[in-house]
């Protein structure tokens, strides 16, 4: 597949601008009589979109409405789902806003919604709210949108909605309305609603892990915390710290394959390789023992792995805490001074190789 400038990648829409287009067609339909091509919807910050509308049709009293999301050049699971609404009227006057089928429910405390409410976000809510203003009488009647997405029950399988206590489906998203190629943003919002949820779970201590391998093992060594309490941080090195300080946790642990340790350990903020390339050369400085022939195999090697082979191979696999601990100085340079940390470090089968902790 043919690798995409990064800066000519496309922006799409989110799964709330989706719902508020297909709102918006349902209520032309409902005051014409007749289904429009496409919306215009307003954004959060103002901005004009014209999104096309998939189809329109009577379903009992109500009017149900389609779009195809489109999340750009996003690799976004909800990337050309069906997201519609069923428009019905009210005797009250005003706009009541539910979810239907596909649309997840809340079951944890901890994120901006109580348990019990349907997750359709605040940010489409106002959104919802504002496009359909033209259509409300301060007299009446009033407008019920209920919002669903087609397969959202299977599509939210592959997100970390489960985690998150949201059950039934998707989450209805959007704080522009936009979706922005790769965003870092999204992850960072899910890796702050997790530790919300650990803390209002009452945990004082959360584990970090780069992903559900690291995690698996990381649980396996600590079955005492509750599943609340490991959170995957993927790359997020740096800001992953600065969230779980936020959040006031008195304990925050890592569990990282050695490979990651290595950046970590040299103070990257994010470790992806686009971002952040592998340098070895630091190896020789934190390893003084070792033979200038060893450390030469060491700096020059391909990977991370390679490296940690040369170790095994040479009997010196009891350096690796220096790597450990080195994690934990840049770990303490992001979470600051006041929470305790810890650093378990896996070889790639699970094996613990060293566990340092400040």
């Amino acid at each position: 597949m043919e690798k995409k400038d990064r800066k000519n990648l496309r922006v799409g829409f989110s799964t709330g601008t989706a719902a508020t287009a297909a709102a918006v067609g349902a209520a032309f339909f409902l005051e014409k009589g007749y289904s429009p091509e496409e919306v215009e919807v307003t954004l959060p910050k103002g901005q004009k979109l014209t999104i096309a509308v998939e189809g329109i049709s009577r379903e009992g009293d109500g009017i149900r409405a389609v779009v195809i999301k489109d999340a750009g050049d996003d690799p976004d699971v909800t990337n050309k789902a069906r997201v519609g609404v069923v428009l019905t009227t009210t005797a009250e006057p005003g706009l009541s806003i539910a979810g239907g089928p596909g649309v997840g429910r809340l079951t944890k405390p901890g994120l901006v919604l109580p348990p019990g409410e349907w997750a359709i976000n605040p940010g489409p809510r106002k959104m919802l709210t504002a496009n359909l203003a033209p259509w409300l009488k301060p007299e009446g009647p009033g407008l019920k949108v209920e919002v669903f997405i087609e397969k959202g029950e299977i599509l939210a399988e592959k997100t970390l909605n489960p985690r998150l206590g949201i059950v039934g489906g998707l989450s209805v998203l959007g704080t522009t309305g936009l979706v922005k190629p790769f965003s870092n943003s999204a992850y960072i919002a899910t890796i702050d609603s997790a530790m919300s949820i650990a803390k209002a779970q009452g945990l004082d201590e959360i584990v970090l892990t780069t992903g559900g391998r690291s995690e698996g093992f990381g649980r396996a060594e600590r079955p005492d915390l509750p599943e609340e309490a490991f959170v995957q941080i993927a790359d997020f090195f740096g800001g992953g710290l600065k969230l779980a300080a936020k959040h006031g946790f008195a304990t925050i642990g890592l569990a990282v394959f050695f490979g990651k340790a290595v950046k970590q350990a040299q103070g990257a903020h994010y470790t992806h390789a686009h971002k952040n390339d592998m340098d070895l050369n630091p190896l020789a400085g934190w390893f003084p023992r070792l033979s200038d022939e060893i450390k030469k195999e060491l700096t020059t090697a391909n990977t991370a792995l390679a490296a940690l082979e040369i170790l095994r191979a040479t009997g010196n696999l009891d350096l690796v805490p220096v790597v450990a601990r080195k994690v934990l100085e840049s770990a303490r340079v992001f979470a600051g001074p006041g929470p305790a940390t810890w650093v378990r470090l896996f070889d790639f089968d699970g094996t613990v190789l060293a566990f340092e902790k400040a």
